[in-house]
């Protein structure tokens, strides 16, 4: 069902409010032309001019009423544009109109497209999908590797006010099955090869598919089969008409679930066009800037970080040849478009240098700064990635429920970048309180809490969970932290995921960050375990560098050497793998199930 459209309503009453002015115009008009019959004319000219100097107050009065109806008319298209400014789909607009012949994507040795373009073939697709009846509010599954027919795909969507639900497409049939199904997609698109998966689960569900291809890999002529047009004839002027409103649902995503089922997040409009801003305002991002995009953009980190917000700073964004991070090709792609950042997470950070100690390239790009986000980042992998890259490297804290950017440090002209931190606020309001709703003194731990324009209204039939997450007038993250003097927000680990030791609460963050200082150390993660003494206990496992080899008591010795005895692992695991995420996370409760079993025994 479509939603209320308030702007088609005001322009409704604008055109009612019009309409009653001119009638009540000619009324008056009428009038005063009829008393004007019955004057005598005798000759008099003074009497003739003061009737005339009467027409002449009544021209005026005309004249002032239309005056005030234009200046109503020009405010309330003022207040139009306005509204559209709040939404992704009018930045981008703008951005075509600013810089069209800037580049907006490439794909190395393919195709290059600029901002005009892309802005034309958005309007085709959303057109396309107009014509084949999807209508505001209607859920498009997305399921492409990291490719421009995406790109194209996610902006024709949200321009026809509908909503994109991007999928990993290596979900199985049953995962595909359950996102399409609690997302009520009602199409599927994917790349011309398409997804057998994908295809079977919306076959299951009685979801019609599509593809979205280009003719050729070096053409820019855009095709998408399977959508029969049903209504009236594609053609731009069929979306001209279309007005984004800042509260249509653009984007419906999930969460990670690193802790809980996925839980499904609508974003809006507005939350995507608050969330770019603030995060081309703290990077300073402008036309001249350039990126490779290696993480997927079926997740908010690569879609709006990587991609949306270098758009909407008329910057440049790459994608892989092979639509997927390539530590091979990395450097020499970021050499070739004249990369200014990038933005991963921590695995791939470590990939890149453990690459770089094994085989340094000759040279490598001038970079303004690397970006570090979605999951925590040690701070002796950071000194050595500022040492290997000459570059700073800015931890940021996000969450979907966020449209992504929920704080960072500060480029160098703008403040310290402390490692460990996560930074300060940015475009929103940040509090540490506790159970009760109050705010927690600076250096003391709470629940960090947000609330600004670019944070989810809730989420999507789940009302249990927004009553756990919209307390006392705030959004409430789950995660444990405090603010320091400095304003600077220190994580210290997820609520659910905090070791309770006999009674002592323990951040696994920190444990970590102390396995991860130790030489023969590239991957670690601590977690708790049942134990029938202190009700958890703490055990980890690690991944040792290529190369190293690991002495477990080696690595308790320098655990009991940097932390109170009561946080020491009382088992460690050497394992060559951790489970993750798509995006990187470590999924500690998934690596405490795998090692649950071995740490029951002797």
């Amino acid at each position: 069902m479509s939603k209320k459209n308030n702007l088609e309503n005001r322009r409704k009453q604008h055109r009612f409010d019009l309409q009653r002015e001119k009638l009540e115009k000619e009324k008056r008009l009428k009038k005063f032309q009829a008393k004007k019959s019955k004057m005598k004319i005798d000759g008099n000219d003074k009497k003739r001019k003061r009737k005339s100097g009467g027409f002449q107050v009544g021209k005026r009065k005309l004249k002032t009423k239309l005056s005030a109806l234009a200046k109503a008319k020009a405010a309330q298209a003022m207040e139009i544009v306005g509204m559209e400014e709040k939404t992704l789909t009018r930045i981008l607009k703008r951005v075509a109109a600013d810089f069209p012949l800037r580049t907006a994507l490439s794909v190395p040795g393919k195709l290059e497209i600029t901002h005009s373009r892309l802005n034309d073939l958005a309007d085709y697709a959303a057109c396309r999908l107009a014509a084949a009846g999807v209508r505001p509010g209607d859920v498009i599954a997305l399921t492409f590797p990291n490719t421009i027919e995406f790109v194209i795909m996610f902006l024709g969507v949200i321009r026809v006010r509908a909503t994109a639900a991007p999928l990993n497409p290596v979900y199985t049939q049953e995962e595909f099955e359950f996102f399409l199904s609690d997302s009520e997609s009602k199409r599927l698109v994917t790349n011309k090869e398409g997804n057998a998966a994908a295809e079977a689960a919306a076959a299951k569900l009685g979801i019609p598919c599509a593809t979205a291809s280009f003719r050729e890999p070096s053409s820019d002529i855009f095709e998408i089969s399977g959508m029969s047009t049903t209504i009236g004839v594609c053609g731009k002027a069929s979306v001209t008409g279309v007005v984004n409103d800042p509260s249509d649902v653009a984007l419906f995503l999930h969460t990670s679930g690193t802790t809980s089922r996925p839980k499904g997040v609508p974003l809006t409009q507005q939350n995507l066009a608050a969330s770019v801003d603030n995060i081309r305002s703290v990077y300073r991002l402008t036309e001249t800037d350039s990126t490779l995009v290696v993480l997927p953009l079926f997740h908010v980190h690569g879609l709006v970080a990587g991609l949306l917000a270098s758009l909407s700073a008329g910057a440049a964004v790459s994608l892989p040849a092979s639509g997927r991070f390539s530590a091979s090709s990395f450097w020499s792609h970021m050499r070739s478009i004249g990369a200014t950042w990038y933005t991963a997470v921590p695995t791939v950070h470590q990939i890149l240098l453990d690459r770089h100690l094994a085989s340094p390239e000759p040279d490598y790009p001038r970079l303004r700064f690397i970006r570090r986000c979605s999951a925590w980042l040690s701070p002796a992998v950071l000194d050595r990635l500022e040492a290997a890259f000459n570059a700073p490297v800015l931890e940021a804290y996000a969450m979907t429920e966020a449209t992504h950017l929920m704080a960072s440090n500060p480029l160098p002209e703008d403040g310290p970048h402390k490692p460990g931190s996560v930074g300060i606020p940015v475009g929103q309001e940040l509090a540490v309180l506790d159970e009760t709703g109050a705010a927690r003194p600076i250096g003391e731990a709470g629940e960090v809490c947000l609330r600004g324009p670019n944070l989810t209204k809730g989420y999507k039939n789940n009302p249990t969970a927004n009553e756990d997450a919209f307390l006392f007038g705030w959004f409430h993250t789950g995660d444990v932290g405090f603010v320091d003097d400095d304003g600077y927000l220190h994580l210290v680990g997820r609520i659910k995921e905090l070791i309770n030791r006999g009674g002592e609460k323990i951040s696994p963050i920190e444990v970590d960050a102390v396995l991860l200082s130790h030489p023969a150390v590239a991957e670690a993660v601590a977690f708790g375990v049942p134990d029938d003494k202190y009700g958890e206990e703490i055990n980890c496992a690690i991944i040792p560098k290529k190369g190293a080899e690991i002495d477990v008591e080696d690595v308790k010795k320098h655990c009991k050497k940097n932390l109170a005895a009561f946080k020491v692992p009382k088992r460690i695991f050497v394992t060559d793998s951790l489970p993750k995420t798509a995006t990187g996370k470590i999924q500690r409760r998934m690596v405490a199930e795998k090692f649950l079993s071995p740490a029951k025994g002797p």
